[in-house]
Order: structure tokens, then sequence, then C-alpha cells
């Protein structure tokens, strides 16, 4: 009979490469993960890893059940919250991982309406990009994730395996400094700005950025890059150049001495909450999500 507490072992080893650095992450002893490996290996009736020397490898089998070890953690997640909730025993958990523009935008709405409803349940934040938010989610290292996608974008993202609840559609703006000859304009073409200096953002939007460029028949001149929006703006406020950022983004960062102006033809970004299908029943996450289409409602 496999259990739980052995899968987790089974991760944190295949995560780290090493018991001790495995006890480390799971706050335990070397010895007690080895002994929980061995209990393990003994469970399924055949080896898991392969040790050479400081070297662990997983054997064939050991991969398998790490690939499988996810989904079967979140299930009993999902299983002991809402046995939980139903019995009246605790309050709800949610693990949640933003991206940093629905972090300061939607999920502070989201989270003080929650906390008003359902006072005792608790929600952690962390923040990522997809598809590393995604990824975090499909791990089991979270149980929500706020992620998004390009609109006509050339890699089409894969989430059949979950839950999708769409929030809004972010509309992408350019910044120009204040005094920038576009910045009175009510709309601008982005091949307007073929011959600017460029400032990029994340690294999923600099993709986004040059596969739109590139389809308005130029390749923009990127002279800086950063993921945080305020530099960005910075940046663009100071004169150095121009950038295109979402809707929300800019909201978050409210610029100074910079002008959006509306981009056409539109480029779109999806606003979406994932979870995993397990995970859509348990009460606390299906309230979080809730709050969050509703905070999503409010920022249209």
């Amino acid at each position: 009979m496999i259990e739980a507490r052995h899968l987790r072992v089974l991760r944190a080893v295949a995560a780290t490469g090493s018991f001790s650095a495995a006890g480390r992450e799971l706050g335990c002893t070397q010895p007690a993960v080895s002994q929980q490996m061995k209990a393990l290996e003994t469970s399924v009736g055949t080896p898991l890893l392969i040790r050479a020397g400081r070297e662990m490898r997983l054997t064939q089998a050991g991969e398998a059940l790490v690939r499988h070890a996810s989904g079967i953690l979140a299930g009993l997640t999902a299983a002991e919250e809402e046995v939980a909730a139903i019995a009246g025993l605790r309050a709800g958990r949610v693990r949640l991982v933003s991206f940093p523009s629905g972090s300061s935008t939607l999920v502070p709405t989201a989270l003080a309406a929650l906390r008003a409803a359902h006072p005792g349940t608790r929600v952690s934040l962390e923040e990522a990009e997809p598809p590393r938010s995604v990824e975090l989610l499909r791990e089991g290292d979270c149980d929500l994730a706020l992620a998004f996608r390009y609109e006509g974008a050339a890699v089409t993202e894969d989430w059949d395996d979950l839950v999708v609840r769409p929030l809004l559609t972010d509309r992408l703006v350019a910044l120009v400094p204040e005094r920038h000859r576009l910045a009175r304009a009510e709309t601008v073409a982005i091949g307007e700005l073929a011959e600017e200096p460029w400032i990029a953002g994340c690294p999923r939007c600099r993709g986004q950025l040059v596969e739109v460029c590139q389809g308005a028949g130029f390749a923009p001149r990127i002279d800086f890059a950063t993921d945080d929006y305020p530099a960005v703006a910075g940046l663009v406020g100071a004169g150095l150049g121009v950038a295109v950022l979402p809707q929300l983004a800019v909201e978050s960062v409210r610029p100074r001495g910079v002008r959006a102006v509306r981009l056409e033809p539109a480029v779109r970004r999806e606003i979406v909450a994932l979870t995993l299908p397990d995970l859509a029943q348990v009460p606390a996450v299906a309230a979080t999500l809730e709050q969050l289409a509703r905070a999503a409602g409010r920022a249209v």
C-alpha cells in the first residue's frame, strides 16, 4: 500500500537529487527520508532509486511513480479539503499563484471579498508568470493559478487537462512619453512606432511584442528589457523609448510622464483562472474562483 507521505518524500528526492536536500526541504532528517524511501520501495516491490556514490537517479519505476505522484497528491488534497468542509472541522486553505499585474489588481479585491464572506479561509499568494504558474499547478504546488494567453499567438496553450475559468479580456496599449508626437492620438498602429527604441517587458510579453511587430513588417529595436512594470513605465516616462503593455499592467503601475494610447488593430490577451478538476470541487477553491470572477467583472 502506497502512503501519501512516502510519495511526498519521493517527489522531494527526485526534485533535489539527494536524501539530505530532500530532508531540508521537508523539514526532517536524512535518516528519516532514507527510512521512508525504503518503506516505499518495500510497498511497491521494486527499487525506485539507483545510488552511485553521491549521485542518485530514478529507476524506470521511480520515474513512473513520480509522474503520477502530483495527480495523486492533488486528489488527496481535494478529498481532505472537501471532507473537512462538509464535516465543519476546519476552514479551507487555498494556495494561489498569480502573475504580477493580476496580483496588484484582481487578487486584492477578490481576497478582501473572500475574507469578508469566509473569515476562516486562508489564502497564500505566490507570484509566477505562465507557463511557470501552470507548471506549479500541475505539480501540485498550488491550488489556483491566474494565467493569460494571447489571442492569435503562434504558440497555443495546452490546458485541456485543467478547469479553465475565463475572467476578462485585457487589451494591449502603447506607452509613449507624454511629449511624444503620438501622445495625443486616440489610437496608434504599431507600425507607426517602427523606428522607435523599445522597452520590452517580461519574456512572454517580449515574445508577443516581437511577434506583433513582425506581423506589421518590422523588427523592434529593443534597447531595454525588464520584468518590472514600474521600470518599463519609468524608462518610457524618461523619454528612453516606447513600450506595449497590457491595460491591466498599466493600471497596476499608474505611471507618470507617460501616455497610454490604444493600439489598432487590437491585440488582446485572455485572463483566466486555472485549477485541477478535483480541486475545483473543494469549497474554498470554488469560493476563491467565484470572487476572482467578480473582481474581474468590476475591473472591466
